[in-house]
């Protein structure tokens, strides 16, 4: 179980989900995973493992979804086939959430969201409103979008002023060292924010890493402490347990 008294005592928390878990490393929607955090987020929502919560879930996979609903094997390049590919896929992934929402006695809203959105003084506050708004009616809100959502995951908990930004990876968590690779890597249980330590070992602020990568999440903190969230990197397969 990865909640700690940091989940356990937030009023508000955004989680976030990435592609390799909504889509079953890139096979398709995984509905038996997307069920499980469905009805664990209901379980938040209602107060089990602490008190009621309010939920917003930034979730990756639209891409990965409308690459394979459109039989595209490779992912594209360009910026506008990128987009084409995750308007087919949202439609199924939005779907899905709605489903296995609703199987728990919870609605749900899809708000979607870019950088260029939370860059905008206007439309910042625009969807600063609406979320607030959804929020205060009790529903679970998915925010699905593209790019780097670990960044834009940080960006929607400070938007919101969440108390905790959960980030699911398909890793165990942060490491000392990437354990692929180095025996000797040790897990990083807890830590502070910003500590330029915990860069270096998620491979430096100059990494190439590709989306996704630890360094991104890192930096994620880093940002979400600025309005004072707690971030929490988890190991994001359904069993692993939010609740």
């Amino acid at each position: 179980k990865m909640v700690s008294s940091v989940l356990r005592d937030a009023r508000r928390i955004v989680v976030k989900v990435g592609s390799s878990l909504v889509t079953n490393e890139g096979r398709g929607l995984d509905e038996t995973a997307i069920g499980e955090w469905s009805r664990q987020l209901a379980a938040l929502v209602r107060g089990e493992g602490g008190v009621p919560r309010e939920v917003v879930m930034v979730s990756s996979g639209a891409i990965a979804e409308g690459m394979k609903r459109l039989g595209w094997t490779a992912r594209p390049q360009e910026i506008h086939e990128l987009q084409a590919a995750a308007a087919v896929g949202q439609m199924g992934l939005a779907q899905m959430y709605e489903t296995k929402l609703r199987e728990q006695g919870m609605g749900s809203a899809q708000v979607l969201l870019t950088h260029a959105d939370l860059a905008d003084r206007e439309r910042y506050l625009n969807a600063r409103s609406t979320l607030l708004t959804l929020l205060r009616l009790g529903v679970v809100t998915d925010e699905i979008k593209f790019g780097d959502n670990d960044t834009v995951g940080a960006l929607v908990a400070n938007l919101v002023e969440a108390d905790a930004l959960v980030i699911l990876t398909d890793q165990k968590g942060l490491y000392t060292a990437d354990p692929r690779k180095d025996p000797s890597a040790q897990f990083v249980h807890e830590a502070q924010a910003g500590d330029l330590a915990l860069e270096a070992m998620a491979g430096g602020a100059g990494s190439s890493i590709g989306k996704g990568g630890m360094i991104t999440k890192i930096l994620a903190a880093k940002r979400a402490a600025g309005s004072g969230a707690s971030t929490v990197i988890a190991w994001g397969r359904a069993e692993a347990g939010l609740v």
